[in-house]
Order: structure tokens, then C-alpha cells, then sequence
């Protein structure tokens, strides 16, 4: 894994800043760079897009730039190189901002895990779902396995989508996903167990995995549980005109007490859409937060909390300065074959999902 350079590190904000944006006028339309919405203000403002993970892959999949640069975590350039032609090149800024969500259910835990599992129920009676945000070999062992990838606004379509075509569902790897996707389906009577990967056989007993529909595996995003039910108390006692609206990957009992819950775009278009004077309170990584505070200044928004995804803050204006000027030489995101292909299978349902 190559590190910055000293040279790239001492750099100026407003010095990188003029390096890249001569970099984007010699490459053109080569060049797309992604700019994820938690990333630093100064970032995006670079970014030729900005978006959610799932609207960033749709955007590299459409896309015929010969070279991706991805301003988010590491398995988002990962969804990036899957879904884009082998004669394109994607590039990640910084190769050590990784997603703690995602180290949640790594491989070597999930395969032992869902033997188990067929011994227990059979073949062919369960269907995996991995949230997007994970890494290729977990998409890939869903892909393999009859499963999907989902993101965070269709969840609901893909654990429809999976309880139509087998008995039960297993989701990865985030838990608090999971529920709020099961109150969403409005399915009554469906059984949710939580698989706990550190616990002999997640913690279940066999007849509690034969009555179990739905099965969440233990994990969460340390960003989204930093919120609280009494955070939105709070708000509601010091300033009664707001709306409060978080992301579903937040506690079940917060998204409970917010008035709205929903994507990272369905946050952006939520906040776009309220009139002017609106008081919004919003459940989310603070810098995406804070931009929509500058880009709607005839609104009062403000964080639920404060809550800053240190990984994606591991990108900056330096780190995209050296790769654009080493374009193609350091931290290229290949992902190997079987598992591109297999992992390919599940992020294309993940877009006909959402289609």
C-alpha cells in the first residue's frame, strides 16, 4: 500500500486545491472525480459528483471516464471497479479509509456461519442480503449464494424481494438496518433473530433458527448509533418548530421518535424540498450536515448530534492532489476475479431493485 508522500502532505489546502483542479482541465472528460456527501466541505467542492454510495455506483456504471477517482471509503471504489468496463480505472485517494461497518462480517466468519445454517434449515431455504456498504467478497458470497446487494432506500424492495422467493432472509451486516426494514415492510408476525458471530452458532438454538424469519447479523455503523433517543428529546424540548429526520441505520428507538428516516439523498431532497424558515434536525454524519446549513441558509438545520465519520474525513484535498498527478500508478482499486463477477451478480440486482 504506497503512502503520501511528505512533498503531497505539506501542501497547502489552497496549493493542492490549484494542483487539482489543473489535473481535471488536462484530463477532461477522462476524469470523473466522486465526491461521497460525508466527505470534508472542501472535497466535494472538487467533486464533478456528489451523492449517496448507491447514486455514486450508478454514477460510475454510467459513466465512460477512463479514470474514477472515488472520495469515500474503501468499499465504495471497491462497487466502483465492479461495476465499471475493465478498459476503466478506478482510484482511491486514500486506501486506509475503510468502513467499520463493514469489518463487521468478514468472510471467514460469514462462510462458517451459513453452512451452519443450510445444515440446520436445508438447502435453499434462506436468500443473503448484504447492504451496500460491505466489502467485495461479502457482495460476492451473496451473489454466489442467490442473494443481492441492497442500499440503505431499497432495502425494503430487496427483503420483499428475498421472503418472495425463499422462507426466510439473512441480512449483513448492519442490525439496525435490518429492523427498521422489517417495521417499514409492515409484515405482521414476521420472527427477527440476530445472529451473533462472537456466540457458538450466533447464540440461537436449533428450533429458535427453524421459527426465525428474518436473521440480522450483529453489527452496526458508529456514526448512526452516536445518536440517541434523548438527543431527539432534546430537540423537541429546546425547539418545538423542528422536524427531526435520521438515517435508518440509526437505533430502532431513534428512527421510532423522528419524524422521517431515510438515505442520504432522501435526506438531501427532504431538505431541499421544505419551505423556507423550516427547522430541520437531522440524524446524519455532521460534515453533510453542516454543508446543507451553507447551502440552505434560509433554513435552520442543524445536527441531532455531533457525529463525524473519521474514515471518509481521511480524504483530503493532499491525498487527491497525489493521485491525480500519479494517475493510474498508485491506489488503484482492482478487485480480482471470481469475486468481481460474483459480487457483479449482486450489486446488478441491487440496481434493478431500485429501478
Amino acid at each position: 500500500m504506497a503512502t503520501i508522500p511528505d512533498a503531497y502532505l505539506s501542501l497547502s489546502d489552497d496549493e493542492a486545491r490549484e494542483r487539482i483542479l489543473k489535473a481535471k482541465e488536462k484530463l477532461g472528460k477522462q476524469l470523473l472525480i466522486l465526491g461521497h456527501h460525508y466527505q470534508r466541505p472542501e472535497v466535494v467542492a472538487i467533486a464533478d459528483r456528489r451523492g449517496d454510495s448507491f447514486g455514486l455506483s450508478r454514477e460510475a456504471a454510467a459513466s465512460d471516464a477512463r479514470f474514477i477517482v472515488f472520495c469515500g471509503v474503501h468499499f465504495m471504489a471497491e462497487s466502483a471497479d465492479i461495476l465499471t468496463s475493465e478498459k476503466q480505472i478506478v482510484i482511491h485517494p486514500n486506501l486506509n479509509a475503510g468502513c467499520p461497518l463493514a469489518d463487521f462480517a468478514p468472510l471467514d466468519q460469514v462462510e462458517p456461519m451459513w453452512e451452519r445454517l443450510v445444515d440446520v434449515l436445508g438447502p435453499g431455504r434462506v436468500t443473503p442480503v448484504t447492504y451496500v456498504n460491505s466489502y467485495a467478497e461479502l457482495k460476492a458470497f451473496c451473489g454466489r449464494n442467490g442473494g443481492a446487494a441492497c442500499t440503505s432506500s431499497n432495502a425494503h424492495k430487496a427483503f420483499q424481494w428475498a421472503l418472495e422467493r425463499t422462507e426466510k432472509l439473512f441480512f449483513f451486516p448492519d442490525e439496525n438496518l435490518g429492523r427498521n426494514t422489517v417495521k417499514r415492510l409492515g409484515r405482521q408476525g414476521l420472527k427477527v433473530a440476530v445472529w451473533d458471530p462472537a456466540l457458538p452458532d450466533g447464540g440461537l438454538t436449533v428450533s429458535q433458527m427453524l421459527e426465525t424469519d428474518v436473521f440480522l447479523w450483529k453489527g452496526h455503523c458508529h456514526v448512526h448509533t452516536w445518536f440517541r433517543p434523548e438527543h431527539v428529546r432534546k430537540v423537541r424540548e429546546l425547539d418545538p418548530q423542528a422536524i427531526v429526520i435520521v438515517h435508518p441505520e440509526c437505533h430502532e428507538e431513534v428512527v421510532d421518535l423522528a419524524d422521517h428516516a431515510g438515505s442520504t439523498e432522501f435526506i438531501l431532497k427532504f431538505v431541499r424540498s421544505a419551505p423556507a424558515g423550516a427547522h430541520i434536525a437531522i440524524g446524519t454524519e455532521v460534515n453533510m450536515v453542516k454543508r446543507l446549513a451553507m447551502e440552505f441558509p434560509d433554513k435552520r438545520i442543524y445536527p441531532l448530534a455531533r457525529s463525524l465519520c473519521p474514515n471518509m474525513f481521511k480524504i483530503s484535498l493532499q491525498s487527491v492532489a497525489w493521485v491525480l498527478e500519479n494517475l493510474g500508478e498508485v491506489n488503484v482499486v482492482k478487485v480480482p476475479e471470481p469475486v468481481r463477477s460474483q459480487a457483479r451478480v449482486a450489486l446488478d440486482r441491487m440496481l434493478q431493485l431500485a429501478a
